[in-house]
Parts: structure tokens; sequence; C-alpha cells
């Protein structure tokens, strides 16, 4: 074998061992959220939480990772992918055990903080340091892999937190992370090659506090309308200052020499209609597993286990629907998979919203989780395909940021909103009931005070999911007319 070719073969060697240091993070993350959105009710219960409080336990991890990520891509370039990817796993190991071992609320919301944050530092970095380490022809190949790791993940996270919080109690959904973390640390360490840092950055600290503030108040407020049950002065300025923080932001990063955020991608109408398309799928259909999870064990009196059993048909239809959406993509135009999943998808919400408030049983609801799974695993890789054709190679990592961030603020809102609309529109005595998933030991009437929270949340999720067509059919014409066009220049 030549040298080119031992070379290649040592550096392939060391692209599938830094992608199994790397799933094994991803998964980690993924598999400890999606097991949380199962168990939430249990962790409620010990805390004796509000509904404010139960939204809060999920939303705040969502919005503190979302507004410190891009400026956690910002010092692994700075500082070096891997610096920062040991480090993500060393304060999310740590963070695990600090929520396990919460004596009260304010402790798990401490560690929540410290899982935030670190999850950012590992989700920023992740597809980097595969894309770095895989040559291009087997970039796809890596890629794939790591994209599967969340695809498992979401798969077995729901039974996984409802076996643990069932055998267990709710302290072993997070303390499960702590000897995955430990083998994967080391790990990381010994295995993952250090990047080159890049000088004359900046941090954007300004950037960053902005879009914190933006984020935290935004999360607060909607909280506090769930936990009310009515929009009150503290609400509404909590909600003030957000709108005013990101005006604030757009500003500073429209002047800043080295913005977090290159807004100048939003000059491509393409792409603003594949993240506006983005922004409503991920609004949609975020919190499903949440909701359903909560209905399962409030509404039918299951425990975590029979509720992570219950929604697994959601995730099982997304993985096999994520595989077969690229094969699509060779014989349909992006946009128009990116249509029919968006079309799929709203109607698996449309069935959700008729099952559960007519308090149906597994099987409805089982179809109705399949049609979203199929959905939204056709539609994201497809839109990614969307958002990402014609970006210059220079612009591939500020973009594919960007769209993290943009469909990470979705999913806050998503869940934040989906809560809110569930509690505030059943009896203001019901909603510790509804959170802490204890309403059918109040007696069948209580379960029929959720039905009018259960039809606002879902019927809002599927308004928002048939925008994301709106979006999708507008972005194809836009697609059609830049191709027509191409094809009038090149005819002359």
């Amino acid at each position: 074998m030549t040298p080119d070719g031992d070379q290649r073969e040592a550096d392939l060697r060391y692209a599938w061992r830094a992608l199994a240091v790397v799933g094994l993070a991803a998964s980690l993350t993924s598999l400890n959220q999606n097991a949380l959105n199962i168990a939430l009710p249990v962790v409620v219960r010990h805390f004796d939480a509000s509904s404010s409080q139960a939204s809060q336990i999920i939303v705040v991890f969502a919005a503190i990772s979302t507004a410190v990520m891009l400026g956690c891509g910002r010092a692994s370039d700075i500082f070096g992918r891997k610096s920062m990817y040991v480090l993500g796993l060393a304060v999310f190991t740590t963070s695990s055990l600090v929520c396990g071992a919460a004596p009260n609320y304010e402790t798990l919301m401490l560690g929540r903080v410290g899982q935030a944050v670190s999850h950012a530092m590992l989700l920023a970095n992740g597809a980097t340091i595969v894309t770095a380490a895989f040559p291009p022809d087997q970039l796809r190949r890596g890629i794939g892999g790591y994209t599967a790791c969340f695809s498992v993940a979401g798969l077995l996270g729901p039974s996984v937190g409802g076996a643990l919080a069932t055998a267990f109690g709710w302290r072993w959904v997070f303390w499960f992370n702590v000897p995955v973390g430990l083998i994967a640390l080391p790990a990381a360490i010994v295995l993952l090659r250090s990047s080159p840092r890049v000088r004359g950055r900046s941090l954007d600290p300004p950037g960053n506090g902005i879009l914190l503030i933006a984020m935290g108040s935004l999360v607060l407020s909607l909280s506090q309308v769930s936990g009310s049950g009515r929009v009150d002065p503290a609400v509404s300025g909590g909600l003030a200052l957000s709108l005013a923080a990101f005006a604030a932001f757009v500003l500073w990063e429209r002047r800043a020499r080295d913005p977090l955020l290159r807004l100048g991608l939003f000059k491509r109408l393409p792409f603003t209609m594949a993240v506006i398309a983005q922004f409503l799928n991920s609004l949609a259909n975020f919190a499903v597993i949440v909701l359903v999870g909560l209905y399962f064990q409030a509404a039918k009196g299951q425990t975590p286990l029979e509720a992570g059993l219950a929604v697994l048909p959601l995730p099982a239809a997304n993985a096999i629907a994520s595989i077969a959406g690229p094969m699509l993509t060779r014989h349909l135009k992006a946009r128009t998979v990116c249509v029919l999943g968006s079309s799929i998808g709203t109607a698996g919400l449309v069935l959700l919203l008729a099952a559960t408030v007519s308090l149906s049983g597994f099987g409805p609801i089982a179809v109705a989780l399949s049609l979203v799974g199929i959905g939204t695993g056709l539609f994201q890789p497809a839109n990614i395909a969307a958002m990402l054709t014609g970006v210059a190679a220079d612009e591939l990592g500020a973009t594919n940021a960007l769209r993290l961030a943009i469909q990470n603020t979705a999913n806050v809102l998503g869940t934040a909103v989906a809560l809110m609309l569930l509690t505030s529109a059943v009896p203001a005595a019901l909603r510790s009931a509804v959170v802490s998933g204890t309403v059918s030991d109040v007696g069948s009437a209580a379960v029929r005070d959720m039905r009018p929270g259960l039809a606002l949340a879902f019927g809002v999720m599927a308004a928002m999911s048939a925008l994301a067509i709106g979006a999708s059919l507008a972005g194809r014409r836009v697609d059609d007319r830049a191709e027509a066009a191409e094809a009038e220049r090149s005819a002359r």
C-alpha cells in the first residue's frame, strides 16, 4: 500500500473512532431529554411543583441551550473543538449528578442550567468534529451515523425514562447519565484530535448577553401564563422585555465587528422560506411527546413506563421516515418532500386532537403519533437540504449554526406554549393534577375537564403545521422561478 493509502486508512480509522465518541455523547444528551419528557409528572409530584415550575423544568433547559449555542460555537473556534467538547462532557456528567441528588426544586434547576450549557457545547461541536474527521467521499456515512444516534435516542428515550422512573424512581432519570458520561469523557480525551484554533475572533459577550436576556424573559413569561391562567402585568412586562431584547440583539449583530449571527443569510429568499418552514414545523411538533405522555398518565392513569411505551409509535415512525426521506429526494424536489411531510404531520395532529378530546385509548393515538413521526421524519432532512443548497462552502458552518438556533428557539416556544395552553384552559384547581399526572385520581369529571386544554393545545399545533405547509409551498414556487430564470439565461 502506498503512503497515501496508509494515511487514508489511518484517517478513516480515526474518523470512525471520533464518530463513536461523538455519537455516544449525542445519544446520552438526547436520551436524557426524551426520558425526562415522560418522567416529568413523577418529578413534579416529588417536588410538589406548580404548573409553571413544571414547564420550566423542560423549557429552561432548551432556552438556555439555545441562547448560548452560538456562543459555544464561536468559543470552539477560539479555544478548539476538542477542549470545548471535553469540557461539555464533564459539565453534563456533573450536572446530571446534581439533578439526581437535588434536595429541592431550586437545586434541580441549577443542575438543569448546567445540563443546558453543556448540551450546547456538545451539540455545537458534534457535527463539526464528524465533518472534520471524515474525508469528503465518506462524509455522508459519517453524518448519517451521527444523526442516527439522535433517532435511536428518540426511540429509546421515552421507554427508558418510564422504566427508570417506575422501577427506581425519578432520580435515576438523571443518574443513568453519570456512568455513561464517565465512559465518554476519557474516551474523548484519548481519542479525539485537537483542532486548530482561529485567531482574531471575538466571543461577542454583548450579543450573548442580550440573547440570553431575550430567551430567558420569554420562557419565564410564558411559563407564568401556564401557572396563572391569565396574562398579568408581570407576564406582559416579561414579553415586552423579550421583544425589546430580540430587537436589540438584531441591531447589535448588524453593527458588531465579528457578529455571532450572520443576518446577511436572510437576503437569500429560498433560505428564508426554508427557515420559516423549519420554525413552524418545530413549533407544531416538538411538544407532542410531552403532551401525549401527560395525557396517558393524567387522563388514563398509566405509569411512566406504560406512557413511555405508548408514545413509541412517533419516534419509531420518525426513524423509518428519516431513512426513507433522502431516498424520496432522488425522485422528488426537496421542497415537495417538505410539503408532503408537513401535510402528513398536520393530519396526525388533527387526529391527535380528535382522539384526545374524545378520551380515546391507545389505537387511534398510535395511528396519530405514527403520522406525526412520518411527517417530521420526511420534513426535516428535506428542509435541511433545501436550506443549505446553494450556500457557499465558507458559509456552511454559520448557516448550520443559525439553523440549529432557530430550530431550538421553536422547540422552546412550542413546549412553553403547548403547556401554557393545556393548563390555562382547565379549571385552576386542576392544573397541578394535570402536570403531576394525577387527574384520573381526582375522578372522571376531572378527566373530562382536561378536554378543552387538549383541544386548544393540539388545535394551535395543527394550525402551525398547516402554516408550515404554506411556507414550503411558497419556497417551492421561489425555487421554480429561480430555475426558470436560470434556464432562460442559459438559453440566450
